[in-house]
């Protein structure tokens, strides 16, 4: 197998699997899907996969200059946390509605979802250690080299691996609304819950100083 299909493939892998934990923007995405529609969830996530690739990119050439960006990055984490208040306190004021279909309040705006997803892919800054660490792991291994091609490879494989992250919460969230009745109200709340704990697990890192800044310095 040439060694430019093998890092795509391992890009792609990663990528994949680092999207299945449950985050801001997997959630944002299926919220989407639930409430608006699967085109403006892919809309979304095509926005937040090419900030991504921008931000590998970035850290594959210029890991110097972003070491040094400390004040910015920890600007964009507040920046990130007070997003994920708002939109587990949207989620919650959803919820306590009446009717199934209320939507959360933070997605009432006439942003076009691939901006929004780039918009809330660029303010949070925990992918840029991330994607550091999986990088230096693969060239430590000799995977990766330092050359334009496999750069190239290496990044698409990352950008399908995150669509198809994204597309398990989209799908998935459809399909489970579909098939349950009143789902779609419950789920605000489960929505809203997830959103809170992400909130407050952000709020802890930052205090004891074990969050993205930190493991990237």
């Amino acid at each position: 197998m040439p060694k430019v299909i093998r890092i795509f493939f391992w890009g792609i892998l990663i990528s994949f699997l680092g999207s299945l934990p449950l985050g801001t923007l997997n959630i944002a995405a299926m919220q989407i899907g639930i409430q608006e529609s699967i085109k403006d969830a892919i809309f979304f996530s095509f926005g937040s996969l090419t900030v991504e690739m921008i931000y590998v990119r970035i850290s594959l050439v210029g890991i110097d200059w972003v070491r040094k960006q400390k004040k910015l990055m920890k600007i964009m984490e507040w920046i990130t946390l007070a997003i994920i208040v708002a939109l587990a306190a949207g989620s919650f004021i959803a919820a306590a509605r009446d009717g199934e279909h209320a939507k959360n309040i933070m997605f009432n705006n006439n942003m076009h979802r691939f901006l929004l997803g780039m918009f809330m892919c660029a303010i949070n800054p925990v992918q840029i250690p991330f994607w550091f660490g999986w990088s230096t792991i693969l060239f430590t291994k000799k995977i990766l080299e330092p050359k334009p091609n496999q750069y190239n490879f290496y990044i698409v494989g990352i950008g399908i691996g995150t669509l198809l992250g994204n597309c398990v919460f989209i799908f998935g969230g459809k399909w489970m609304v579909q098939r349950i009745a009143n789902s779609e109200h419950y789920l605000n709340w489960v929505i809203g819950g997830i959103f809170a704990i992400t909130a407050i697990i952000q709020l802890i890192k930052i205090i004891l100083h074990k969050d993205a800044i930190t493991k990237f310095s």
